[in-house]
């Protein structure tokens, strides 16, 4: 009943806008779960062991489809940007630049943006985009939602979107919007700065 609920708000805010919206993230269970019960478009989770972990995030390389990504095996150990992106979306467009100049400030220190790219379905079109703008962070290409799937239950109609998973690639943070490099290079920073938790 309340997930239902939930979904029925999150349809009707999403039927008022052009390229995003925002609701709130919520973790159940033992991995990260999207509700929507509030309308937030910025939520952090602490303390870390609030936070749980994304299920495996796994799809073929946008610029190399006979490549798998995988995030929990390519970045284990590394703080993860997660970006939810496609070409068509105006946001999108204007936020790669930060999420680039984010890839080139954090890499050396173990963090990585990582893109998922949705309802692109002609793949030239994304391709030709991170090639036109310089974009260097890898990017799974997603027309069928097969990838995102992992983040249970998020709405890929909200793009753009970022999720940031600490080094345990658990939810730290969620942001239902367009974002900046310096939004998030605190949240980055404290995540670099954690101790890796015993499992």
């Amino acid at each position: 009943m309340r997930a239902a609920l939930g979904a029925l708000l999150l349809a009707g805010a999403l039927a008022t806008s052009a390229c995003a919206t925002g609701t709130d993230a919520v973790i159940q269970g033992e991995t990260f779960e999207f509700v929507s019960p509030d309308g937030k478009i910025e939520i952090h989770y602490d303390p870390p062991a609030e936070r749980k972990p994304v299920a495996e995030l796994t799809g073929p390389d946008l610029m190399d489809p006979d490549r798998t990504l995988n995030v929990q095996e390519d970045f284990a150990g590394q703080v993860v940007i997660v970006n939810l992106w496609g070409q068509w979306c105006g946001p999108c467009r204007a936020e790669s630049d930060d999420l680039q100049r984010l890839q080139e400030e954090f890499e050396p220190q173990g963090a990585t943006v990582f893109g998922i790219n949705l309802r692109d379905p002609n793949r030239q079109k994304p391709v030709d985009f991170v090639k036109d703008n310089g974009i260097t962070f890898p990017s799974i290409w997603d027309p069928s939602n097969a990838a995102v799937a992992a983040l249970r239950g998020f709405p890929t109609s909200v793009v753009p979107a970022t999720i940031i998973l600490d080094k345990q690639h658990r939810v730290a943070a969620v942001y239902l919007a367009e974002i900046t490099d310096d939004k998030l290079s605190e949240t980055v920073t404290a995540l670099l700065a954690e101790e890796v938790e015993p499992v």
